[in-house]
């Protein structure tokens, strides 16, 4: 039994990601044109608007709301729509979109409406950095320090290839760590280049944790076990190349909740964002916000 989707609702772009202010107007025609009656539709320039937009519009309690950004602006959407009924729709105008990705969704605008205009609500679970909810994936290693410091240019009109080069600059004065998944005897402590905390397939627009699902009530801890940086790059080019020994790099932990600590402490990027430092509790919340979906025959 399907589920359709409202065709009613509100649109909130973030015209500060990469393609946000280019494709605003034309994101709106396209749904209107597809049969999606907007109540509102905001272009927001400054991302500490963002927010309180979204907030404001979900006080209206519309059917949907469509937000177009990188996972970043969706990562911080989500937070507002639990507890509510309306649906979480999706623009990926980002560099990665890694949770479009995951979901099954076009990359392109005119595929991201069509699931929009014809695809179908899913109930999904969300991750948990302590009490902050994250759509898809959260990272302790070299992808916080991109994070902490890419500059915001070099993102917007380079792309993924700026974003790439960046993270070459700072790989070279990457370490590894410690970390301890787990508590009391139950406890395991490993040499670490690398953890991702996963509710979806991909991360940095990459399929790298195959085995998490936004809907399998678990989240999945994917650890690149290693002492020597160049571990890093080795997992990363299998998991790229789609080569088997991808899986020989890792060691993956997956159930409701787990406790997280490293050796130093090291910030957590949470969908692109540095939002947490460890130690941290990393937990599921299940099926608990409804996203617009590929409907079966898109998909």
């Amino acid at each position: 039994m399907t589920h359709p989707l409202p065709r009613q609702a509100v649109l909130v772009v973030n015209a500060q990601s990469r393609r946000g202010r280019a494709l605003f107007g034309a994101a709106r025609d396209k749904l209107a044109a597809a049969g999606i009656t907007l109540s509102a539709a905001h272009a927001v320039r400054d991302p500490k608007r963002l927010g309180p937009t979204i907030r404001k519009a979900l006080a209206d309690k519309p059917p949907m709301l469509i937000v177009g950004g990188g996972d970043g602006s969706l990562s911080m959407s989500v937070d507002d729509f639990v507890g509510t009924a309306t649906v979480f729709a999706l623009l990926p105008l980002g560099t990665a979109n890694s949770f479009a990705r995951t979901l099954g969704i076009p990359l392109d605008l005119d595929g991201a409406v069509a699931v929009i205009a014809g695809g179908e609500r899913r109930r999904i679970d969300l991750g948990m950095i302590d009490g902050d909810y994250f759509a898809n994936c959260a990272a302790i290693g070299l992808a916080p320090m991109i994070a902490e410091t890419v500059p915001n240019g070099l993102k917007r009109w380079l792309g993924r290839a700026g974003y790439l080069a960046w993270a070459g600059w700072k790989f070279l004065g990457f370490r590894p760590f410690g970390i301890t998944i787990g508590e009391g005897e139950a406890a395991q402590t490993l040499d670490a280049v690398e953890v991702r905390i996963a509710n979806g397939g991909y991360h940095g627009g990459t399929e790298l944790v195959e085995s998490a699902e936004p809907d399998s009530g678990e989240i999945v801890i994917q650890v690149v076990v290693g002492n020597a940086s160049r571990r890093l790059l080795a997992s990363w080019a299998a998991s790229v190349l789609r080569l088997q020994a991808r899986k020989r790099t890792v060691r993956e932990f997956r159930g409701p909740a787990f406790r997280i600590a490293t050796d130093p402490p090291l910030p957590i990027s949470i969908d692109g964002e540095v939002l947490a430092r460890t130690p941290v509790t990393a937990r599921v919340a299940r099926a608990i916000i409804e996203v617009a979906a590929p409907a079966s025959s898109q998909a």
